[in-house]
Order: structure tokens, then sequence, then C-alpha cells
């Protein structure tokens, strides 16, 4: 029987797996992923497939061929959070449970809710990290630069220098950055590296920007955006059960529940006036007010990293 070769996406890059058969062991995998990527076995969590979902690596005993995995797969690895209580091992809180899988979709009521992530320059790459995994994790934002990077270096046609408003490999370097803001070039990179449409609420003009919209994904995950910084939005169920974070796109109730969020949020002044806030460039230190300030120095400059800092 032909071996596996799968690819392996991780916060430090991308590896190959091979020596495995489909008849193999779910155990010998994860003890190949766990000599792979230096995660401990106990703490591998898997996903696979477009939009990515958890593999179930519970059952080791199963074989790598009935888990549905096939050879040529791209397994994104991530690592759960360990700690010790005494002599009992158990995992961190990951987050509420959250309905992931087409199956799960539900029509029970609900409201669609905020969830604040940290403003450390790297909100909309945790907020797309949250929806995806139901959890908080700052700690994403360096596995998706590292995505976008190599998304915008492996073609240089289409993120041309004059697309990107600098050169490529500058763009390049400048992402990878823990300082760069993201916004709608990594957006689109992200959707179509995740396979889903990724809607961001504009509470300043009350409008939605639908990002991969064009490609007709099956399921949208919805961020909300003041001018400044990105957060993610789930559905709090009114019974109290798990959170939903992923919808069919299909879906155009939630889609409206999301217009009409965005039309609240401007009304309610939920956003950050651009031409007043204050920046400060992180090469030369010089404070700046206001984003044309900010986008006259970086032209007179050529100083791109800037951070907001309280007027």
């Amino acid at each position: 029987m032909a071996g596996l070769v799968l690819r392996v996406k991780t916060k430090s890059g991308q590896k190959v797996v091979s020596g495995l058969a489909a008849h193999d062991k779910v155990s010998q995998l994860k003890t190949k992923l766990a000599e792979l990527t230096g995660v401990p076995v106990a703490a591998l969590h898997v996903l696979a497939g477009f939009p990515p979902k958890p593999v179930d690596l519970d059952a080791a005993d199963t074989t790598i061929e009935h888990t549905g995995i096939i050879s040529g797969d791209t397994l994104i690895v991530e690592e759960k959070q360990i700690i010790f209580n005494g002599h009992e091992q158990k995992f961190n809180d990951f987050g509420r449970s959250h309905i992931v899988d087409q199956e799960s979709f539900t029509n029970s009521p609900g409201v669609l809710m905020r969830k604040v992530v940290p403003a450390d320059n790297s909100c909309l790459f945790t907020s797309v990290g949250y929806v995806l995994n139901g959890k908080v994790d700052t700690t994403c934002a360096s596995f998706m630069r590292e995505i976008i990077a190599n998304a915008v270096a492996a073609d240089p046609e289409e993120y041309s220098d004059a697309f990107l408003g600098r050169p490529n490999s500058e763009y390049c370097k400048w992402i990878l950055k823990s300082d760069s803001w993201g916004g709608a070039i990594e957006l689109s990179i992200l959707s179509k590296f995740y396979g889903l449409e990724i809607a961001v609420i504009d509470s300043i003009n009350a409008i939605i920007n639908r990002f991969g919209e064009d490609q007709h994904y099956a399921q949208r995950v919805f961020l909300i955006f003041d001018g400044i910084h990105y957060d993610p939005l789930y559905l709090e169920p009114l019974d109290g059960g798990s959170i939903q974070t992923i919808f069919p796109t299909e879906d155009e109730k939630i889609l409206l529940e999301a217009a009409q969020l965005a039309k609240e949020a401007r009304s309610s002044r939920q956003y950050t006036d651009v031409q007043k806030f204050t920046l400060i460039c992180n090469d030369c230190k010089i404070r700046l007010n206001g984003q044309m300030a900010a986008q006259q120095h970086a032209k007179d400059t050529g100083h791109m990293n800037f951070g907001e800092i309280a007027a």
C-alpha cells in the first residue's frame, strides 16, 4: 500500500509527514506529529479540510484512514495549553464550546454579540482565530502573519508593488512584525487560506464588507471593525448552549442581524474617528494626530510602523 504524504502547518512554518500508511494507527500519527512539531502528544489539536475542522485523534487504535485523512491532505497542528494540579494533568479552558461543523448548525434563537480581544496590533488575527477555534489565543497571530507573507511572496504579479503600496519583499518583512496592523489585504488572504467568507461589520459606515464573497464558500464568519480595532462576533444562544461562530453562507437571517448590528454601532458611535486619534511612529517615536498625518509622515520618511496611543 502506498505511503501517506501529509503537509503539516504550524505556527513555526510548514513541514511534511511521511513514512506512514493509511492502515497505520492514529497513535502512530500522533507520535509522528509530536516528533515533527515539538507539541506533546497529549496537547495535540489537529484540524484538516476547508474550512479546517478538528480531527478526532482520541481513538488511538483507529486507523488513520478511518479519520478521513488521505495522502496529500494539509493538517493544521496547534497546541492545547496544559496545566498541572497536583499529580492530575488536565487541559486549560480553551474557550466555550462552540459549533464548528455543518451538521451542528442550528436555528435556535440567539443574540449576535462581540467578543473583545486585546488591542495589541494583532487584533485582526486574534479575532480570526477566535471565530475558528472559539477561544482568544493571541499566539495565533504569528502563524497567520506567516500565511500572509508566504502568499504574497509566492504571487508577486497579483501582489504587485503598486497593489501593496510598497515593494513586495518589503511588505513581507513588514507584515511579519508584531506591531504591523492587518486590514483588507490580509483578510482576503486569510479568507482564501481557510476557505470561508469573512464578513466585516464596518461600524463607521454601517456596512458589511464581505471577503471571499465571490468564491461562494459554504461558510461565513463575522468580525466588527471600529476604524482601528477588530473584534470577533458570535451567536449567544438564549438557551445557554454552545456559542456559534461559523455560519452557513445561505443563512440570510444572521446576515440581516449583522447588518442591523452595523447600524446600531454607527448610531451609538461605537467607532474611532480616524482623523482625531493619536498615533506614534514606532520607527522614530514621533506623535501624529490622525490618519492623514500618519499617511503624510509615511510618504515623507518611508516609516510605516504605527501604533495607537492615548491622546
